[in-house]
């Protein structure tokens, strides 16, 4: 029985919670700041497009926003401060996320740190900034949008897959240290969502889903406790199997796959 039991505390009431949003001007994030504040959440929206930040607080009383650009240490520090203030620290969820398709023939390290600065090393300063002040009150939640991209090396993922391998890597650890001290940690791993980051994608999608499905399934995911959201479930359960394929299988399968 106490297998069953949730990784983290459920979370089924959202009246009067505050729930920091970071990368939530577009996509998974913004259609789930929006599922937020229709379940009674304060939703702090945070991005560096200050105009469509302000398009979402106008369309949702009593919602605010935070300019911000995750790779800017001090504007996070201020900016935790600022929601604390405001709002308080319940759950923060770190939605950035930047993907460009990159193969070894056209390796370019700058364009792979962008990915690293926004997709992995951001969070890392969302967690300088709040970690310490959730561990004190010995609640909140911190929530991942990874990717099964990180599950296993894939091809023309070469620049994004290394940086949700690394998310999915920080959210088991931190799951670890901060569920003794009352704080949940969540890790989100989407498969293909209708979103402007994979617009550029020039391959078929599988299971394609929306992004408002997907915001259905991550509140769905935190009010049944769970550690690991995933979906849609017939694409993500498929990956995760083949994690455990010796790599002479995984390769042939992938190759065979997409034809890359």
């Amino acid at each position: 029985m106490h297998l069953l039991k949730p990784l983290n505390p459920p979370i089924t009431d959202w009246h009067g919670r505050s729930v920091w949003l970071i990368g939530a001007s577009s996509g998974i994030g913004l259609a789930t700041a929006k599922a937020l504040h229709a379940a009674g959440a304060r939703v702090v929206v945070s991005a560096r497009k200050a105009e469509l930040l302000q398009q979402f607080v106008d369309a949702h009383p009593g919602a605010q926003a935070v300019v911000l650009d995750v790779s800017d240490a001090s504007a996070m520090a201020e900016a935790a401060k600022y929601v604390q203030a405001q709002q308080g620290l319940d759950v923060v969820m770190y939605c950035a996320g930047y993907y460009q398709p990159m193969r070894a023939a056209n390796f370019a390290l700058p364009e792979i740190l962008r990915h690293l600065d926004v997709n992995y090393t951001g969070a890392l300063r969302v967690l300088d900034a709040v970690l310490s002040t959730l561990v004190a009150q010995g609640s909140g939640h911190l929530s991942f949008i990874s990717s099964v991209a990180g599950f296993r090396g894939l091809p023309q993922s070469l620049a994004y897959g290394p940086t949700k391998a690394a998310l999915i890597n920080l959210a088991e650890a931190l799951h670890y240290d901060l569920s003794p001290h009352g704080v949940g940690v969540s890790l989100i791993n989407p498969g293909f969502v209708e979103t402007p980051l994979v617009a550029s994608n020039d391959f078929p999608m599988p299971a394609l889903i929306s992004s408002e499905r997907a915001a259905t399934e991550i509140l769905k995911g935190w009010r049944k406790g769970e550690f690991h959201i995933h979906f849609p479930k017939r694409f993500t359960r498929m990956m995760m199997l083949l994690r455990l394929l010796p790599y002479r299988w995984y390769f042939a399968l992938v190759r065979r796959g997409t034809g890359m």
